[in-house]
């Protein structure tokens, strides 16, 4: 099973998404879960570096829409400083706006059953 943990401004957004990604058979194909903070047990006022630490320690891939660098924990400075190459990828929606759009979001579903 490949899991993925839904960043958790996002949490709504990406059952949105998942939804479509139910709808066409991929979740029950490729055997894919999302979880959430709550899932988990991650508090939501953890910061990009543990978050990100989690989901490479559990092996799950992280589901954002701010990969920024701003601050030495932001997600971006924690992936530069932290990735190898047996990192999981960090996959950003660009535009988690449009996700309501159902072109956009299954063109973003498209790009995750890929990984």
């Amino acid at each position: 099973m490949i899991k993925f943990l839904a960043d958790h401004n996002i949490e709504g957004q990406a059952e949105i998404l998942w939804g479509t990604m139910a709808a066409e058979g991929w979740v029950e194909f490729f055997s894919l879960k999302l979880l959430t903070f709550a899932d988990t047990g991650l508090s939501y006022e953890s910061n990009d570096r543990e978050v990100w630490r989690f989901a490479q320690a559990n092996q799950i891939i992280l589901l954002t829409d701010n990969r920024n660098m701003e601050g030495d924990d932001s997600l971006e400075q924690t992936i530069r400083d932290e990735s190898v190459p047996s990192s999981l990828p960090v996959l950003t929606i660009g535009n988690v706006g449009r996700i309501d759009e159902k072109i956009y979001r299954i063109r973003c579903a498209t790009r995750i059953e890929k990984y």
